[in-house]
């Protein structure tokens, strides 16, 4: 068996047929980002990880050592596709334009489940001594792309991600079962969304959902 194979017994069998341990590597990335959106830091393991990534729990200990390591995996990878959604956008050169744009790019994100949740997470975990620095670095990724390469001025960029920050909230608290029950709430929906709203309520996770 090459380097790049790893055992089915010590990975989990869920997953047909074999992959590279690239493949498995970045398949339990996706879960955990999804776990510790849900559950955040403190309140996931490991083996709530494996289990979603259909592997063992000694294989992601193998593969990222320990839980933070594991976390500051799963935190650049949603940086890097933040910021590689972002890029992705047109660069119009209306600075309204481009923001609605963005916007939209970033609300695709959602089928990445659980991508908005964990920079909510990462975003409270100041005071922790490796994972703080990493959030901070990251949230100063996504201004200097604001104003550096999409060419914001201060008061669109802080706009642009008080938006950002207020639909991280709504989706960590699920509020889509709110949607059509609570006038306020559909009032905000329809505000925050008003071209996108079905398929925010798509993909956004529901109260009954573990992640």
């Amino acid at each position: 068996m090459g380097a790049n194979r790893i055992d089915d017994a010590d990975a989990g069998t869920e997953t047909k047929g074999r992959m590279s341990s690239d493949e498995r590597r970045e398949q339990i990335v996706e879960a955990a980002i999804a776990v510790f959106g849900a559950k955040g830091y403190v309140g996931t393991t490991t083996d709530d990880v494996a289990r979603a990534a259909s592997v063992s729990q000694p294989y992601v200990v193998r593969l990222f050592g320990t839980k933070e390591n594991l976390f500051l995996a799963a935190l650049g990878s949603a940086l890097d596709r933040l910021l590689a959604a972002f890029r992705s956008a047109p660069a119009v050169s209306d600075p309204h334009a481009r923001g609605e744009l963005m916007g939209q790019t970033y609300l695709n994100l959602l089928e990445v489940r659980g991508l908005h949740q964990i920079l909510s997470q990462a975003f409270l975990l100041g005071a922790h001594p490796v994972i703080g620095p990493a959030a901070r670095g990251g949230f100063a990724q996504v201004w200097h792309f604001l104003r550096d390469e999409a060419g914001f001025s201060p008061e669109d960029a802080q706009k642009f991600l008080a938006t950002g920050m207020l639909i991280n909230t709504m989706v960590g608290l699920r509020m889509t079962e709110e949607y059509g029950r609570d006038a306020g709430m559909t009032e905000l929906f329809d505000e925050c969304f008003p071209v996108s709203i079905q398929m925010v309520l798509d993909e956004a996770p529901r109260v009954d959902e573990p992640w």
